[in-house]
């Protein structure tokens, strides 16, 4: 897969949901190899994105809050060699994963997941041909024959303006910058307020360790009060004893 063509990807996910009004939130992710363990990482993901927005929109909207505010989360993965169980499923190349349940009930759970095992896609390519917008779209991201191209491009002309788009931006490296900053601006707010998150909770966890500290601390200076209490009590003591034993002896002499 072409990293431009990554970066036009990561582009075209960034000024849709920017211009989204319900909500949804999409965490991409495009891997070359793809990693073990892939159902534990992504949902690792997909609650790292969930508990942003609840704690954005938590924050946003205080008293007022209720679960309803919180939308739907999607991590989407796209993997140009995908893990050997992909492969089980050679005639599949799209993967939709949601919480459902056994008995049939409906409830609104917010994450979902999508998998594009971008190899086997083109096996499907190779084999079948391009036989909607959704291989359409596939073909424009994970394949570079040229064979492949024209056929996209005589197929849904509208490639011809992307593909355009993508040669003018090899020739203009500044472009690929700047064609991020609208859509990223609005996004890279929720970035930072994350990490704002993130640094308030590393000052209150510090904050609780301090106190700790000073809490055995001051548990350590009340028993050397205590302690050096009782010494005293005991010189006391050993005072009284000294002066009855000198009494004793002027009495005796």
């Amino acid at each position: 897969m072409v990293n431009l063509k990554i970066l036009m990807l990561v582009y075209i996910c960034c000024s849709f949901l920017s211009h989204q009004n319900n909500g949804t939130i999409a965490n991409v992710e495009v891997q070359k190899i793809g990693y073990a363990y892939t159902g534990e990482r992504a949902s690792c993901y997909s609650a790292d994105l969930l508990l942003r927005q609840y704690k954005r929109v938590r924050d946003q909207r205080k008293k007022l809050f209720t679960y309803k505010d919180v939308h739907p989360v999607y991590t989407i993965v796209f993997m140009e060699n995908s893990p050997s169980i992909f492969h089980d499923y050679s005639d599949c190349y799209v993967h939709h994963f949601h919480t459902t349940s056994n008995t049939g009930i409906k409830l609104n759970m917010l994450e979902n997941f999508i998998f594009v095992p971008v190899d086997i896609f083109l096996s499907s390519l190779h084999n079948n041909g391009m036989r909607n917008k959704l291989d359409a779209w596939l073909t424009f991201l994970g394949c570079d024959e040229p064979e492949y191209i024209v056929q996209l491009i005589h197929k849904y002309p509208r490639f011809k303006t992307i593909y355009d788009d993508l040669y003018e931006t090899c020739l203009n490296v500044e472009r690929v910058m700047q064609m991020f900053s609208k859509e990223l601006q609005i996004l890279d707010h929720n970035t930072v307020t994350y990490m704002i998150d993130e640094l308030q909770e590393e000052l209150d966890t510090t904050k609780d360790k301090l106190d700790t500290a000073y809490t055995i601390i001051a548990d350590k200076d009340k028993a050397l009060s205590n302690k050096d209490k009782a010494l005293a009590d005991k010189d006391i003591a050993i005072a009284k004893l000294q002066a009855e034993l000198e009494k004793y002896k002027n009495q005796n002499r």
